[in-house]
C-alpha cells in the first residue's frame, strides 16, 4: 500500500510518500499555501503523481498526550481531503516529528535556507516512518 504523508502546518504544510513493502519514506515537497482550498489543489496534483492508496495525517498532541484544538482541525482537514482525493485518511500522532527532523538536519551541513525548505517535509517522512512502524507488515 501506498501512502501520502501530511505535515498540517500554518504557513508550510510537508509532504512524504512510501509503501508498508520499503517502509523507507521519502521527502516530496513543502507547501506554502495561504488557503485551505490552494492547498488541497497542490495536493491533488501530488496525489496524481504518486498514486497513494491511503493518506497519513499529523495529528497534534500535547506532550502530555491529550488532543487540544489544532488536533480538532487536523481532523477536519483529513476528512475533507480524503473526501476530495477519493482515499482513506488515517491520524498518525505527531509529537516529536518536527524535532526528529530538526535533528536529522542539524547533522546535515545544509546552511538555515536549505533546511528550512526541507525541514516540514522531513516531519512528514517522520510521521510516515511512525506510522509504518506501527502498522502491522502487509
Amino acid at each position: 500500500m501506498r501512502y501520502l504523508a501530511i505535515d498540517l502546518g500554518d504557513k508550510r504544510t510537508g509532504v512524504a510518500c512510501g509503501d508498508d513493502i520499503l517502509r523507507l519514506p521519502s521527502p516530496v515537497e513543502v507547501i506554502e499555501a495561504s488557503t485551505t482550498e490552494a492547498l488541497l489543489t497542490r495536493l491533488e496534483k501530488v496525489a496524481r503523481e504518486y498514486g497513494p492508496d491511503a493518506l497519513v495525517v499529523g495529528l497534534p498532541r500535547n506532550m502530555a498526550g491529550p488532543a487540544g484544538p489544532r488536533a480538532t482541525s487536523a481532523r477536519a482537514f483529513a476528512e475533507v481531503c480524503a473526501a476530495r482525493l477519493a482515499i482513506p485518511a488515517f491520524m498518525q500522532d505527531e509529537r516529536l516529528t518536527s524535532f526528529a527532523a530538526e535533528g536529522a538536519l542539524n547533522r546535515s551541513g545544509k546552511t538555515h535556507g536549505q533546511k528550512k525548505r526541507i525541514r516540514d517535509a522531513l516531519a512528514a517522512c517522520e510521521l510516515l516512518k511512525d506510522y509504518l512502524g506501527a502498522a502491522p507488515p502487509s
